[in-house]
């Protein structure tokens, strides 16, 4: 009799009231931001770097889906130029060491792309967020000394790596708002962070059916 009565009572796992909360309905184009500001990394110069910003709505109440898009060109910095200059000079054949070595520059550019996933703690005309994402980095490198050598061929790679972010959203007027990134990112080759701020655009919410 106990068993058929717990047959009989319906039963509300947590987990499906958590699954319950995202939906398919509030993804649409929200939002298209510009971002201007710097990038600094473990092995490359620091350069000033644009972003291309675009809001998709929200997947859950207060998680948001944003895409994005950034580009930079560094150039190796002194330590990493240092060891390439010795290495070189290891396999240089001659008696009187008299020789010299001049690698010049060598830099590295690279086009990201961004999808994250942003927590939202919103406070009035101020927004607050946390996120965690992925993205795809493609590179490409370039130097008189390498040029057309397979040292070029191994620095034009792609490579994925996962991506930190917060930031604050201030409205300014309707449909308008400044913005202000922090953003970490980690792949096999190279750990960045960059700082950017910039506008976005909101566009009007559609009118309810």
């Amino acid at each position: 009799m106990a068993l058929v009565c717990m047959a009989a009572t319906p039963v509300t796992l947590p987990a499906q009231g958590f699954l319950e909360q995202f939906s398919y309905e509030g993804l649409r184009l929200s939002g298209l931001g510009v971002e201007m500001g710097g990038v600094v990394s473990d092995r490359l110069t620091a350069e000033p770097s644009p972003a291309l910003r675009v809001d998709y709505g929200v997947l859950a109440p207060r998680l948001r889906v944003m895409f994005g898009a950034s580009y930079f060109r560094g150039e190796f910095d002194q330590d990493e130029m240092t060891r390439f200059a010795q290495r070189l000079r290891r396999v240089v054949l001659d008696p009187t060491g008299d020789f010299a070595i001049e690698v010049g520059s060598i830099t590295w550019s690279q086009l990201a792309i961004d999808g994250d996933l942003q927590y939202l703690f919103p406070a009035g005309r101020a927004q607050t967020y946390l996120g965690l994402g992925i993205g795809v980095h493609a590179r490409d490198g370039d130097g008189a000394a390498i040029d057309g050598t397979f040292v070029e061929d191994a620095l034009d790679t792609i490579a994925a790596g996962i991506n930190l972010s917060a930031g604050v959203e201030v409205a300014l007027v309707p449909h308008l708002a400044v913005t202000v990134d922090l953003r970490g990112a980690l792949t096999s080759e190279l750990r960045l962070a960059s700082a950017r701020g910039g506008l976005m655009y909101r566009f009007p919410a559609p009118a309810p059916r």
